[in-house]
Order: structure tokens, then sequence, then C-alpha cells
């Protein structure tokens, strides 16, 4: 049975109430329930317990995160969440340090990680799709979804962990596509948690 830990990155504001989010993760934990994949939840914004979260970390098979663009990052309950977990687990439990030894101090910074799982990102944002992947828009100026996230990849991958094709919601505020967006979701979950994790 694959085990997997969900995380609830959104932030509460009074114009975005967390609803899109909570529902793509009822969504994606009907789909890993009919596969019998063990589920551990988490929600950053609310209280959590630092070692219990590191414990979750080193149990789970895949760490799923459902989370919001804020900011072109993540929002702040969640990055507090990021900073007290992956501190404590880069003391021995999750990582090796930096990764780096004394005999070798400049290389392999970074590659300490002792977790063997996956991670997938699951984004809600306001920017259109068309935003991405264009040198004509110039606010990204050509980046992609995922050049937005590298922060985020190397958090994960600092501790070893692998990872599965990004979703990306768009438009969430502005030009909505729920129904569709849900049926993309849908299908994504199958591909990349399902079928890539058997």
């Amino acid at each position: 049975m694959k085990k997997i830990l969900i995380i609830n990155g959104h932030q509460y504001y009074e114009f975005s109430e967390g609803k899109l989010n909570a529902s793509f993760i009822e969504k994606a934990k009907t789909i890993l329930n009919e596969e019998n994949f063990e589920i551990k939840e988490t929600a950053a914004s609310e209280k959590y317990d630092v070692k219990e979260e590191v414990e979750k970390f080193i149990w789970a098979d895949i760490v799923f995160v459902q989370t919001p663009l804020n900011w072109m990052s993540v929002s702040w309950s969640f990055k507090k969440y990021l900073d007290d977990v992956l501190t404590l687990g880069m003391m021995g439990s999750m990582s090796k340090g930096d990764g780096r030894t004394s005999e070798n101090p400049k290389k392999n910074y970074g590659l300490g990680g002792l977790l063997k799982g996956k991670y997938m990102f699951s984004v809600t944002a306001n920017a259109p799709k068309e935003a991405f992947n264009n040198p004509d828009e110039k606010f990204f100026n050509g980046i992609s979804e995922d050049d937005l996230l590298l922060p985020m990849h190397l958090n994960f991958k600092w501790f070893g962990l692998e990872p599965l094709a990004t979703f990306f919601s768009y438009d969430v505020m502005k030009n909505p596509e729920v129904e569709n967006d849900f049926i993309r979701f849908e299908n994504h979950i199958k591909e990349e948690l399902i079928n890539k994790s058997k």
C-alpha cells in the first residue's frame, strides 16, 4: 500500500477562502482511496507538531502539495511550515546536513537527502496559462511554471525527493474554468500519482 502525505498550503483571506484548494484535495483523496493509498494530511495554516510532521515526511512514499500561488511563491503560513519542518529534518533525519563533507567541502552541496520518495505540486494561480512560456509576455519573460517554482523544487530535491509533473489551475479569480480544471486534475492524479507509483 502506497503512503501519501497531503499538505494544504492555503492561507485564508476574505477574497480567497480556500474552497478551490480544498476541493482539489477532496478529489485527490477520493481517487487515492479507491486505489488503496494510505493517506495522512496536514493543513499548514493550522496548528501542527513539527516532530510529527518530520515523521510524516519520512513515512510518506509521496508528498502531495496543494497550494495557491501567492506573490510568486507560496503562502506565508506554508513557508513557515516548511521552514519549521525542513529545518528540523535537515538535522539528520531527512538529510545529512547540506550534503558536503569535510574531506570534500566544495562538492555535492544540497545532495545529502535521505528520503527516497516523490513529490507533486498542484497549484492554483490567478495568472493565465498564456502568461507562461511566452517571451512576449514581459512579466514572466518566457519562464515556465516550474521555473517560477524552482525554489520549492530545490527544497524537496534537498531531501532526496523526486518530482512528478506539476499541475496548474490557471486564472482562478478572473476567468476560472473550474469544471475543466477538475477533469484535467483527475486525469493528472491518475497519471502521476497512480500510474507512476505502481
